[in-house]
């Protein structure tokens, strides 16, 4: 899973900027005020971006030392329990978040289901959880996020064979080149959005049977700096960049929770930012960042630690379904000033939208 702040995306669109061809005007075709929450046209959003991206403190609570500062509040026994007869499945488990999650529910005795994509990479995880572990309930999934008739077929055999306590999205990716899938989606809508959306939905009347049910999504402070656009879910418009694609698609995993938290009473929703960690996904789809920030990142577990606590906590399941955490606690959704407050009629769109595929891609799904 990427996890990337708001203020290297403001960064990385400020350099892009600069490097272009285009004119630096309100009309460059590269630039839509009415989705971003920093309006570079407007005087007072560009010293909104400035002092957001100058801002120390910001930067500090996203990378290790501000998970070490915040660990000190921290309450040990939260997360030293006992989950034996608990089923959690983990998205993307094969490396990064997604594994050092898998890992730690493990050792405190859950059933551990691993969807990854990459086989070969996967049973090499699952070894690793074994061995260290010495849990044997770590069972493989091999299911690629960004297809909805693998993730339609994936869930209904899985409801008819498995319980479920909680289940965590943390699959992810960023593409920064405007690629399909065989359907014909964009790559980024597809995994991190609509695949989440599909395996939330699909599971959640299995989710409905269980007791202390839970869904947790990763995402990522970099949905700070975007507005929710149903105008163009597929980047189908304009020049396509691809980290402000995943900071949207952030946005949106953000909205759904919300949305769900609201629709689902008995199941307790919640969405994260893991801070700036050292993962293998950040090292290939960020090198520059990478090379930047290496010696601040935080380590995998650390990226983690909200998401063991979100999923085995039961101080987390006290606190309102539907809110954004950062370091085991909530934080707003939105930054002052930055107007990404979307209508609740745009909100109500999305959903609508991605149900259609949903439904679409359910029936063209085989035995479904």
């Amino acid at each position: 899973m990427l996890n990337t702040d708001s203020s290297y995306l403001l960064a990385q669109r400020r350099e892009k900027r600069r490097s272009s061809d285009v004119p630096q005007t309100s009309s460059s075709q590269d630039w839509k005020p009415e989705h971003c929450a920093v309006r570079e046209d407007d005087l007072s959003h560009r010293a909104l971006a400035l002092s957001f991206m100058r801002s120390q403190d910001i930067r500090l609570k996203t990378t290790r030392g501000g998970y070490e500062s915040a660990s000190k509040r921290f309450n040990p026994a939260d997360v030293e329990v006992d989950v034996a007869g608990r089923s959690f499945l983990v998205t993307g488990a094969n490396s990064g978040i997604g594994k050092a999650t898998a890992k730690e529910i493990a050792r405190r005795g859950g059933t551990v289901h691993l969807v990854c994509r990459n086989k070969e990479r996967a049973e090499i995880a699952k070894e690793e959880i074994v061995t260290e572990t010495g849990n044997q309930n770590i069972f493989l999934h091999i299911v690629d996020i960004s297809n909805p008739k693998e993730i339609w077929k994936f869930a209904e055999k899985f409801q008819n064979e498995h319980k479920l306590n909680v289940l965590i999205n943390n699959a992810g990716c960023m593409v920064n080149n405007r690629e399909l899938t065989e359907d014909g989606l964009e790559k980024n809508f597809a995994t991190n959005t609509l695949g989440t959306y599909i395996m939330t939905t699909a599971l959640v009347p299995l989710l409905e049977k269980a007791a202390d049910a839970r869904v947790i999504t990763v995402s990522s402070g970099g949905m700070l700096v975007q507005k929710l656009n149903v105008s163009d879910l597929q980047s189908e418009s304009g020049p396509f960049d691809g980290t402000m694609v995943y900071a949207q698609n952030k946005r949106q995993q953000v909205v759904l929770t919300e949305q769900w938290a609201k629709a689902h009473r008995n199941i307790h929703f919640s969405v994260m930012h893991p801070g700036w960690a050292d993962t293998p996904a950040v090292r290939s789809a960020m090198p520059d960042f990478y090379e930047r920030m290496k010696n601040s990142l935080r380590t995998e577990a650390q990226g983690a630690d909200t998401v063991l606590w979100l999923a085995v906590s039961a101080e987390a399941a006290k606190l309102p379904s539907g809110l954004f955490f950062q370091d085991r606690q909530p934080v707003p959704t939105h930054l002052p000033l930055a107007y990404t407050h979307s209508p609740p009629e745009d909100e109500e769109k999305l959903l609508e939208v991605l149900e259609e595929f949903s439904q679409k891609f359910k029936s063209a799904s085989p035995g479904i």
